[in-house]
């Protein structure tokens, strides 16, 4: 199987490829268009800010690219973040793959929220064999609002999307190569899409 992970610099790559390395998979970095595309499935990491991660892919052209992909395609953090129409962060315009804007948490909680919270309304074959209110591991300021693309809810401050589907695209807010045996056994699911 070949997986790509969408090397833009603005991503914690290594922890994701020690991951499906576990799993017995090779991820390659790339930002080869034609290794993109011809891949089974593709990994889109992110940690950083939204506007300039943002100009990372336009000055690539992966930002015209990643919409195109017909293969699965894992949004993870920053990642999910960017497949969105728009986030507060930088005021900056997403890729659009996901009907729905990102808001930063208000001043009320302690932002970032970082450490462990629990996911539910859990509706994906990509939670397969995950039970409901299983804790993954987080750490964000901005948050997708819950929407009729969600397939996880969180809360904190109130409940928001920590997952999203369109078709073969799909986001997680949380980071499963950081969230133990839950979070390894979500890569295993989109292993198998």
């Amino acid at each position: 199987m070949k997986l790509s992970i969408v090397n833009y610099g603005a991503g914690n790559i290594k922890s994701i490829q020690f991951a499906f390395q576990r799993l017995g998979h090779k991820a390659v970095l790339t930002d080869k268009p034609e290794e993109i595309i011809n891949s089974d499935k593709v990994l889109f990491p992110g940690v950083g800010e939204a506007s300039s991660a943002m100009l990372k892919l336009k000055q690539s052209g992966l930002d015209v690219l990643i919409p195109t992909l017909k293969q699965p395609v894992l949004g993870i953090c920053l990642g999910m973040q960017l497949m969105c129409k728009h986030s507060e962060e930088g005021d900056t315009a997403g890729l659009g793959i996901f009907d729905v804007n990102v808001k930063r948490f208000s001043n009320k909680v302690k932002v970032p929220q970082m450490g462990w919270n629990t996911i539910s309304n859990l509706k994906s074959e990509l939670f397969k064999d995950i039970k409901e209110k299983e804790y993954m591991y987080l750490v964000h300021s901005y948050y997708a609002e819950a929407c009729a693309e969600s397939i996880a809810i969180t809360d904190y401050e109130l409940p928001y999307a920590s997952a999203l589907e369109n078709d073969n695209f799909f986001g997680v807010q949380f980071h499963p190569e950081k969230s133990s045996i839950a979070g390894e056994q979500l890569l295993k699911n989109f292993l198998k899409l």
